[in-house]
């Protein structure tokens, strides 16, 4: 790193669990400068806590954070070991390690062992099982922009004064970039290799929507095993058939316009093992980047980008376009001079062209995803969940199964042609999505208007009607409804993603 690199100061908006919607920029009061989309992602964080696993903690003073949040009252964790006697008093007596920690989790430690008798866990003590320490050990933190609102003042302050904005109108954060992570495994007993991907990958709608279907995750220390798992274990927390979801995602990608760029972590090839390290550099890249430098199109152009074509190898084609493009060392010349010193060094051929380690290896890792791919795909054939999807969707599950969808395989141009906005403003199946928002809006409206009158209606609650003005929420929520009703509204809908088409079951 370099000696003068001061790293971004970063406000966590979400992690499990979040809620957000896809509005048209037209409607908003003001935006981050930093995105020109026309339609861009607003979203709320619904966690209190963040479920983490510290892997570097086992470091004793290594990641300050999490010995602070252990050390505070109120955790719950899970896989640390429980400490006490002798097993504790030989931590803090051993004072040259013992001194590694930081002052909190050390007070901790010592107020335990002075007390005698109790029992207490340690940041870098994970829970031993079968004799080794546990590789998923967990804790629940409290977000850190509530247990230090202030740096998340200071960030709104200062997008207020840069964009003028007044302190009774709501500062708009839309989404102004989407990176999605990757875990990559190298090859094991019963394992195969995922370790295909170098630090970033671009990849447009087709080749990103298949990795999205499949969910594909190379093994993690939480996870038992590989594949789709990471996809299977959301399964209960969602009753819907996956489609639903699917469409909604497709759809607000393309509205959007958001770039669909990947970064990888665990392993870059079957030797290069990175974990968490690379995840935490691409903000830092990013943070640093003007809109204009993070299009891919002009990625592509600048010779920052280079597109994996598909290659013969003992006499099997090996479908490599799948993984879509990825960075040169052009990209690594041109932005991360300011965080390394050289760059070129820190990101060698071995990380940029995993191939280069291994080609067989690499070989199988393309062979898992496409098999992967086309065994997720056929899932929805053989339900028939498929017919649920948008056409976009149905060709792209269809080609993922089959290989060709009406003949034509997913570099036909009428196919990319599915996923591009303009194609989606002008078709059938849009319109329907918008149409069937207005109408699910419609009853609500009327829901909500039957429920008020039905309140102010009765004999007995006339006086609390009248101390919460019911008849004049009445009077706005039928005026609500007219204007949905309207086709103002219907046109007001267009750069959403409108509603699933998705209906319940007739009963």
């Amino acid at each position: 790193m370099r000696q003068d690199f001061i790293a971004t100061e970063k406000v966590q908006m979400e992690d499990d669990i979040s809620a957000s919607v896809v509005v048209s920029r037209d409607v908003l009061p003001n935006l981050s400068p930093k995105s020109s989309n026309a339609s861009v992602k607003l979203v709320k964080n619904c966690e209190y806590r963040l479920f983490q696993r510290p892997d570097d903690a086992v470091h004793r003073g290594f990641d300050k954070q999490t010995e602070f949040d252990m050390a505070q009252p109120g955790n719950f964790m899970a896989n640390f070991e429980p400490l006490n006697g002798d097993t504790l008093a030989d931590i803090v007596e051993d004072v040259v390690e013992f001194q590694k920690y930081t002052a909190p989790m050390r007070d901790l430690l010592q107020a335990a062992h002075d007390k005698g008798g109790q029992y207490v866990v340690s940041s870098a003590n994970p829970r031993l099982i079968g004799g080794k320490p546990s590789k998923n050990p967990r804790y629940l933190q409290v977000r850190p922009d509530l247990q230090k609102p202030m740096r998340t003042y200071v960030a709104e302050m200062g997008a207020r004064l840069s964009r003028r904005v007044p302190l009774d109108q709501a500062l708009i954060t839309p989404v102004n970039a989407v990176l999605t992570g990757r875990r990559n495994n190298p090859p094991e007993p019963g394992i195969r290799p995922l370790a295909v991907f170098n630090p970033i990958h671009y990849q447009e709608l087709p080749e990103l929507f298949m990795d999205f279907i499949c969910s594909v995750t190379g093994k993690s220390p939480s996870t038992t095993g590989a594949g789709s798992e990471g996809a299977l274990t959301k399964g209960p927390f969602n009753a819907l058939r996956a489609t639903a979801d699917l469409n909604n995602t497709l759809v607000s990608f393309i509205v959007s316009g958001y770039a669909g760029f990947s970064s990888a972590a665990g392993y870059i090839g079957p030797n290069r093992r990175v974990d968490h390290d690379i995840s935490l550099l691409i903000p830092e890249i990013w943070a640093r980047l003007e809109e204009h430098e993070r299009d891919p199109q002009r990625m592509i152009r600048e010779g920052h980008l280079e597109k994996l074509e598909d290659f013969e190898y003992e006499g099997k084609t090996v479908q490599a376009s799948r993984l879509g493009y990825r960075i040169t060392d052009r990209f690594v010349a041109a932005f991360m001079g300011k965080i390394f010193d050289n760059p070129a060094v820190a990101m060698d051929e071995a990380i940029l062209k995993p191939e280069t380690q291994d080609m067989a290896v690499f070989v199988d890792g393309v062979n898992n995803i496409v098999e992967a791919q086309q065994q997720a795909a056929q899932h929805y054939l053989d339900d028939g969940s498929i017919d649920d999807a948008c056409p976009p969707l149905k060709a792209l599950l269809t080609i993922m199964a089959t290989g060709a969808y009406q003949g034509k395989d997913v570099r036909h141009p009428d196919i990319r042609e599915l996923f591009t906005l303009d194609y989606l403003l002008a078709s059938d199946w849009y319109r329907q999505r918008l149409e069937t928002k207005q109408r699910r809006d419609i009853a609500l409206w009327q829901r909500h208007c039957s429920d008020l009158q039905h309140f102010l209606d009765q004999e007995s609650h006339q006086d609390v009607a009248a101390e919460m003005d019911i008849a004049g929420r009445l009077q706005k929520a039928q005026a609500t409804l007219e204007h949905i009703k309207s086709p103002a509204y219907l046109q007001s809908l267009k750069g959403t993603i409108g509603a699933d088409l998705l209906e319940a079951c007739p009963g």
